[in-house]
C-alpha cells in the first residue's frame, strides 16, 4: 500500500512537472552547421563582442591536434582566449571548480567548450558555479537550481552522442564519493553550438560506437517517458532512423563526411528530446557505473539498453514497434510484440557489429546496494518512466546487466 501511494505521488509529481515546465522559457542553441563551420565562429565572437574566451578542452584533443584548428581559427580572428586542458572524463567537481576559478582569474567572457561531452559539461556545471557563487556544486545538483544568468557556453562536440550541445544538464562526479549526479536548469543550453563533421572524422571507431549508442539510448529512453510533446516523439523517431543508418556507416569509415553529419543531428536532435521529455533507468544505473568503475557513459547504456528493454515488457512493446517502424526495421503485419521483439534484437546486433561487450563484468556484489540507491535517488521521481521500479526490480535489472 506505501508503494502504492509513493507511486502515485511520483506520477502526480512528473504529471505537474511536465505540464509546468511547458510554460518555461525554453530555447536551442543558435546551429553553426557543416563541414568547416568552425571557421564561422570568429563571426559569432566579434559580433557579440567576446573576448577573451576560455577554451576548454582535454589533453588527448590537444595532443592528436584536433583543438588547433580553433586556435588557429581564433588566432586568425585576433580575437584572444586562453586554455583549459585539464578536463578528464567524468569531470569531478574538484576540476569544476579549478575551472571556474581560472575563468574568473583570466577575466574570460565566454566558455569554448571543444570535445566530448565531458568537456562540456564541465564548462557548463563551471558556468553555473559562476552564476551561483554561494551554492557548492551539491547544492546544485536537482532541477532548477541555478536560475540565475551564465556566462555564455559555446559547445564545439566533437563526438555525436551526448548531446550535451543541447541540453540543460551538465552531469559531474563527486571527487569524494564518487557518485555521479547530474545540474539541470535552462540557463545551462549552450548560446552557440557547432556542429562541424570534420571535427569528428578522427574519432576511434571504439568511441564512435559508443558515443553514438548514447545518442540511441537517449532517443528511445526520452520516447518511452510517460510525457513526451509531438515533436519530441518526432525527433525521437528521427533519431533512431538516423543512428541505424549512418552509425555502422561511420564506424567503419570514420572519413565519411554526410554521415558523420547525420550523426551529429541525431545526437542533438535527441538532446533537444530528452532535455524536455526525460529518461528512464538506463541512464541512471550508467551514471553509477561511471562513477563506481570509470567504464564510458556511453559503452554502459549500449549495454544496458536491450537488457532494460526486454526487461520492461509489454508495457513497452507499442511505442518499440512505433520505433521500429520509424528505422525500417519492423515488416508490414507484425504484432506490436513481435516488432518490439525485432527492435530490440536490432540494437543486440547493432552492438556486435559495433564490437560492444554484452555485459558488465566489473560490478561488484558490494557495490549494488550503492548502485540501487545512487539510481533510484537520479530517476524517482523526476523521470516519467513506463513503469516506476524499486529496489528489487533495480536488482534484477543489474543482475541482468552483469550475467
Amino acid at each position: 500500500m506505501v508503494r502504492i501511494l509513493k507511486n502515485i505521488t511520483y506520477r502526480i509529481f512528473q504529471f505537474c512537472f511536465y505540464y509546468g515546465s511547458r510554460l518555461l522559457p525554453w530555447r536551442e542553441p543558435q546551429i553553426l552547421k557543416g563541414p568547416g563551420s568552425i571557421a564561422k565562429l570568429p563571426e559569432i565572437l566579434h559580433a557579440e563582442k567576446i573576448s577573451p574566451v576560455l577554451v576548454v578542452t582535454d589533453q588527448q584533443l590537444i595532443k592528436i591536434g584536433l583543438a588547433d584548428r580553433l586556435l588557429k581559427t581564433l588566432n586568425e580572428a585576433h580575437i584572444a582566449y586562453h586554455v583549459f586542458d585539464a578536463v578528464e572524463a567524468n569531470p569531478s567537481t574538484e576540476t569544476v571548480e579549478t575551472l571556474r576559478n581560472f575563468f574568473i582569474e583570466k577575466s574570460c567572457r565566454a566558455f569554448v567548450a571543444i570535445g566530448g561531452g565531458s568537456v562540456m559539461d564541465a564548462a557548463k556545471a563551471a558556468a553555473a558555479r559562476i552564476a551561483r557563487p554561494k551554492k557548492s556544486l551539491a547544492r546544485l545538483g536537482g532541477f532548477l537550481k541555478v536560475i540565475r544568468r551564465t556566462p555564455t557556453v559555446i559547445a564545439i562536440p566533437t563526438t555525436a552522442g551526448t548531446g550535451s550541445e543541447a541540453t540543460i544538464v551538465a552531469v559531474v562526479t563527486d571527487s569524494e564519493t564518487h557518485r555521479k549526479y547530474a545540474i539541470s536548469d535552462l540557463p545551462l543550453i549552450p548560446r552557440f553550438a557547432v556542429l562541424d563533421p570534420e571535427l569528428t572524422v578522427g574519432l576511434p571507431p571504439s568511441v564512435t560506437a559508443a558515443t553514438g549508442m548514447d545518442a540511441l539510448t537517449h532517443a528511445v529512453e526520452s520516447y518511452l517517458c510517460r510525457f513526451v510533446s509531438t515533436r519530441c516523439r518526432r525527433y525521437c523517431k528521427e533519431t533512431v532512423a538516423l543512428i541505424f543508418q549512418n552509425l555502422p556507416v561511420v564506424f567503419e569509415n570514420g572519413n565519411d563526411l554526410a554521415a558523420r553529419q547525420n550523426m551529429l543531428t541525431a545526437s542533438y536532435l535527441a538532446g533537444v528530446a530528452f532535455t524536455r521529455s526525460g529518461l528512464n533507468y538506463i541512464h541512471p544505473i550508467a551514471h553509477t557505473l561511471g562513477g563506481l568503475y570509470r567504464i564510458p557513459h556511453g559503452l554502459a547504456n549500449a549495454v544496458i539498453l536491450p537488457k532494460a528493454l526486454d526487461y520492461y515488457g509489454k508495457i513497452v512493446h507499442k511505442k518499440l514497434s512505433e520505433l521500429a517502424c520509424a528505422a525500417g526495421l519492423a515488416v508490414e503485419g507484425q504484432t506490436d510484440s513481435e516488432a518490439a521483439s525485432v527492435f530490440i534484437e536490432a540494437i543486440i546486433r547493432l552492438n556486435r557489429a559495433l564490437n560492444i561487450p554484452d555485459r558488465i563484468t566489473e560490478i561488484r556484489d558490494e557495490d549494488i546496494p550503492k548502485m540501487i540507491d545512487w539510481a533510484l535517488r537520479e530517476a524517482n521521481p523526476f523521470y516519467p518512466v513506463p513503469k516506476i521500479y524499486g529496489s528489487k526490480e533495480l536488482r534484477e535489472l543489474i543482475d541482468r546487466i552483469r550475467a
